[in-house]
């Protein structure tokens, strides 16, 4: 295996830059997820990683050597598509065993291989079928296989769960992460599902626009993130925002309600910010606590109740465990905990901290 160095890698299409130096460190045997909305660049730089796309300016190095200019296959790289890009015509067996065919392998390294990746991935006894035979998940799980086979330096994923079903991604990124943890190979995988990046990341590279907004792992972005976007992208149901000044040590909300800062909070007197706080951190208080919010809509999802509701002309989601059932337009006061409050420049967006 291989570490990937992005040292600002840069992508024009004719005049039109899209990829906007971009740098980023993936140590050797760390699984990264690249992750933001679409179009944000994502699968290009994946793609540039895999000889796909050419690199317009700066240096991608696999391992120690700087590969701008090789051929994909000199890269030694291992992609698993969207689409799975199983051959049709050939058995499960032959998709996996492929490109040691190609390479002229030995029969009997190559049938070791196979059958090695076939036990790891519980397809032993789908070798001699077709794909067209298989379901969705086993057929990623056979796109999965012939990576696994080819032992290469770095895994790539593009995508790989978003034509499944919901229940069956659960159940697909547990055995990818699982697999990473048993072959330990470097994996960079992409991604727009947040959830998906959350739960498999040892790394998270959140990207917008061509350019990377932070990097971490998925607690620091969670309870640190650098931007009101990060802020945004990261949880689910994602962070409430609400506009106003502080003043005397507190958030006055733009109905002039007043909500007290924790401790180093980093705004000065006055200054035009934006506060955010998760839903679950918000808890139903009493009249005199809190702020008024109005109940639009109520989502009991079994383990836990959204309230979606208005304060003024802002919209917020409140998450309860217990079983809360507020009618349309009911007034109620919630209040956030203060040491789970955040405050972003009114301005840039940009986290205030002391």
């Amino acid at each position: 295996m291989a570490s990937v160095t992005i040292d600002d890698v840069r992508k024009s299409f004719g005049v039109v830059e899209v990829i906007h130096g971009v740098s980023i460190d993936i140590e050797d045997g760390e699984f990264v997820v690249l992750v933001g909305p679409s179009g944000c660049g994502k699968s290009t730089l994946l793609r540039m990683i895999a000889g796909l796309e050419s690199i317009t300016a700066g240096a991608l190095k696999i391992g120690s050597r700087i590969v701008n200019n090789a051929p994909a296959k000199e890269r030694d790289i291992a992609m698993v598509f969207q689409n799975y890009a199983l051959y049709p015509h050939m058995k499960v067996y032959d998709n996996m065993a492929f490109s040691m065919k190609l390479r002229k392998a030995p029969k009997d390294e190559i049938d070791k291989r196979v059958r090695a990746a076939a036990e790891i991935l519980g397809l032993d006894q789908l070798l001699d079928r077709y794909p067209r035979q298989l379901s969705g998940g086993q057929r990623q799980r056979v796109a999965m296989g012939r990576a696994i086979v080819r032992d290469p330096q770095v895994f790539l994923f593009d995508e790989p769960l978003s034509n499944l079903d919901a229940k069956l991604r659960v159940a697909m990124r547990t055995e990818i992460k699982a697999l990473h943890q048993r072959v330990g190979g470097t994996t960079i995988y992409v991604t727009h599902d947040q959830i998906e990046a959350m739960t498999m990341a040892d790394k998270i590279v959140v990207m917008q626009g061509g350019y990377v907004e932070q990097i971490g792992a998925p607690l620091e972005l969670y309870d640190r993130p650098d931007n009101m976007f990060v802020a945004g992208f990261i949880g689910s149901p994602a962070m409430n925002f609400l506009r106003g000044r502080v003043q005397g040590g507190a958030f006055i909300t733009a109905m002039d309600e007043r909500i007290p800062l924790g401790a180093g909070m980093g705004a000065d007197e006055g200054r035009e910010v934006v506060l955010g706080v998760r839903p679950e951190h918000l808890t139903l208080v009493g009249e005199g606590q809190g702020f008024g919010v109005d109940v639009v809509v109520t989502e009991p999802t079994g383990s836990e109740v959204q309230i979606v509701a208005k304060h003024g002309a802002e919209e917020l989601i409140a998450v309860f465990r217990e079983r809360h059932q507020p009618a349309v337009g009911e007034r109620m006061r919630v209040a956030p905990d203060p040491s789970q409050l955040h405050l972003f420049d009114g301005e840039t967006g940009r986290a205030l901290r002391a």
